[in-house]
């Protein structure tokens, strides 16, 4: 199938690799040109597991392009994919994919099913059919509808290739036919539904999945104060069928692009329509606190952090990705530097866009030179990397024997045993 994904960034330069590995013809259309160029000499702007190599091997069926027209007059199906940032009162910014409606419908010149990939407040499949029909030179047949992305950041690829399900949102049986044509070779269940349903879809797996991270954020708060370990607290949990074990890893708090942006909008919405969804308060709440408990903590053991020396490992809101969009780690650095604390950093992948964030922090080369002198090491991302970690060495080199755990990825007892002060999450 002819197939156009305009906005190259996480979700849509994942989508058209993985449509093109589906067997399809795909133009991605951008209009950062230092992007397209990127792309076109074989780079990739984003670190994404698995992402690279999936590019390499489909090159010869995807094609890069500034020009809107020339991937409106490509694709059979024109898949939106730009950035919805948040407004201050919470709000998506929604002019990115008015911008792209109108420029399709001003080169459309024969039917073209368009679908919004971007993750976006419930009604905007009806101003997107709206803005392209008071744009059209003439009468053009044309269908709008909703197919929510599901990526998990770090396991983007995966996640496409191997969906737990594929929601679409059609108003007609055309439409309906041509996504389920596009989506059956994944051999995944398809969620056919009407476009409001599907755009609520994503909002509400999205809230709910961060209310998950922030009920056991709070429930490891009470572990704290009356002794118990929250990870033990959660695998009682999440054994439950009904409940289940992922995003119940207690920590520093959610962050990235998604998250934060889509309990906003989702709240703002249902303000919008007269419902106080004050439960997404808390969950905004809850979260923001865990970010001040973690300075807390590092205030705790070190009691003054003036003229100290942190040593942070992890920069990335998550693993496996170079994504610094609303990480923890800024908050938490900043509050640490208006302190008077001195900041040394490592992260696998994201060191170069953090330094676009924080510039006046020192990075460096790896995680044994970040910690050489530091009166505390503080691990704020989870990579496999830290796992290996050779606290023989690093109890050589540390000026004091300090451990901030934000993810409790390390194991306090062998910590204590070999003499360093530790402090998790929770237990």
């Amino acid at each position: 199938m002819k197939i156009t994904v305009v906005g190259s960034g996480y979700v849509g330069l994942v989508s058209g690799t993985c449509f093109a590995h589906l067997g399809n013809d795909v133009v991605m259309v951008d209009s950062d040109d230092k992007k397209i160029q990127t792309l076109k000499k074989g780079g990739v702007p984003i670190y994404e597991s698995g992402l690279k190599e999936l590019l390499k091997k489909n090159r010869s069926r995807m094609q890069w392009t500034t020009s809107i027209k020339e991937g409106v007059r490509h694709g059979d199906i024109i898949f939106i994919a730009v950035p919805t940032p948040p407004r201050e009162d919470g709000s998506a910014d929604l002019s990115f994919v008015e911008n792209v409606a109108s420029q399709i419908a001003k080169f459309m010149d024969e039917y073209k099913l368009v679908v919004d990939k971007s993750t976006v407040p419930v009604e905007t499949g009806e101003w997107v059919k709206t803005t392209i029909t008071r744009n059209l030179s003439r009468r053009i047949p044309f269908d709008v509808a909703s197919n929510p992305e599901f990526l998990r950041e770090g396991s983007a690829v995966n996640d496409f290739l191997h969906p737990d399900r594929v929601v679409v949102g059609v108003e007609t049986e055309r439409a309906e036919k041509l996504l389920m044509q596009l989506y059956k070779p994944l051999k995944a269940p398809i969620v056919v539904t009407d476009i409001k349903s599907a755009e609520l879809i994503k909002h509400a797996s999205n809230s709910f999945l961060a209310t998950k991270i922030s009920f056991i954020n709070a429930v490891a708060c009470i572990c704290e104060k009356v002794g118990a370990d929250v990870r033990l607290v959660a695998k009682g949990m999440g054994l439950d069928k009904r409940i289940g074990m992922a995003f119940l890893n207690a920590g520093a708090g959610y962050g990235g692009s998604c998250f934060p942006k889509d309990i906003d909008a989702f709240y703002w919405i249902a303000k919008k329509i007269g419902y106080d969804f004050h439960l997404l308060r808390e969950v905004k709440n809850i979260n923001e606190h865990q970010k001040t408990d973690i300075v807390k903590k590092l205030e705790d053991a070190l009691w003054i952090l003036k003229d100290k020396v942190i040593g942070v490992l992890g920069l990335s809101f998550k693993p496996n990705t170079d994504d610094m969009r609303l990480a923890p780690s800024i908050e938490i650095i900043e509050a640490l530097c208006k302190k008077g604390a001195t900041i040394r950093a490592y992260d696998p992948q994201a060191m170069q866009k953090a330094k676009e964030i924080m510039p006046d922090i020192t990075y460096c080369k790896d995680t044994y030179d970040t910690l050489k002198g530091c009166d505390c090491l503080l691990l704020m991302t989870e990579w496999d990397e830290f796992r290996k970690i050779d606290f023989s060495r690093i109890k050589k080199i540390m000026k004091q024997l300090i451990v901030i755990d934000a993810r409790n990825m390390f194991e306090p007892d062998k910590l204590k045993k070999s003499g360093f002060i530790y402090k998790g999450v929770g237990r």
